[in-house]
């Protein structure tokens, strides 16, 4: 009888106590994020670390509000990473089914491409790098958190304050200063476009010294951003959506 009250208590444990505190207090993180800055997250931790025996290293990163941050940079980078960005629920699912499809015929040897900017910054802000379908899996529970309690502007304040664009640098305001010597609402359009071409593999991409590849890229993004429609909201809550 006793054995028996054990299993039970186990299995209440792991079934629903475990997972109650897991969902209640993963929730209020994320609620606590709404309102406060993201100084620092998992990949910079994790950078710090694998670059601590390289004496020109350091870290740049400031949080600055929505507000002070060029709309063209948000242009940019929904664009260039997430052109369903404000219409989807977190997951572009058409672009989850083509990545599938294209791994299962052989046309890609991996899944990549189907990130929407919901799941990279719920990733860039809660998990560590790398691969496995835990991981995946968290990475989904938090994007659905993000969507929910933040909104689509908290989303991309957050995402933009914390993209890594340089070896050390993160975030907007700390970009425009380091290349570009100027602040995060300044920046112009190409310049915001030539960072967005480099947010794929920004160890290997320069932003102040593009490659042909890069300006090339940029100019892409640039194009394509004339064709998009865009809320209001990313222009400041201006009453007037712009093109």
């Amino acid at each position: 009888m006793e054995r028996k009250r054990t299993r039970g208590w186990w299995w209440r444990l792991f079934l629903i106590k475990i997972p109650a505190a897991f969902i209640v207090l993963t929730a209020l993180w994320v609620l606590v994020l709404k309102w406060c800055p993201v100084l620092f997250t998992p990949l910079m931790v994790q950078r710090s670390v694998e670059f601590r025996n390289d004496h020109t290293f350091k870290s740049h990163h400031k949080w600055v509000p929505y507000g002070k941050i060029s709309p063209e940079l948000t242009r940019a980078v929904i664009a260039s990473e997430d052109n369903l960005f404000d219409s989807h629920d977190g997951f572009d699912r058409k672009a989850i089914r083509q990545a599938r499809e294209e791994v299962r015929t052989g046309q890609r040897k991996r899944m990549r491409g189907a990130s929407t900017i919901s799941q990279q910054t719920a990733k860039n802000v809660f998990l560590l790098p790398g691969r496995s379908y835990l991981r995946k899996g968290l990475e989904a529970w938090f994007t659905v958190l993000i969507e929910r309690i933040w909104g689509k502007e908290r989303i991309m304040e957050v995402y933009l304050n914390v993209i890594e664009t340089g070896k050390g640098v993160y975030g907007a305001e700390s970009t425009a200063e380091v290349f570009f010597g100027t602040d995060a609402s300044s920046l112009g359009r190409r310049q915001c476009c030539l960072i967005a071409a480099c947010l794929p593999n920004p160890l290997k991409r320069s932003v102040s010294k593009p490659s042909s590849y890069v300006s090339s890229r940029a100019t892409q993004i640039a194009n394509l951003e004339s064709k998009l429609s865009y809320p209001a909201w990313i222009y400041h809550n201006s009453k007037t959506t712009q093109k």
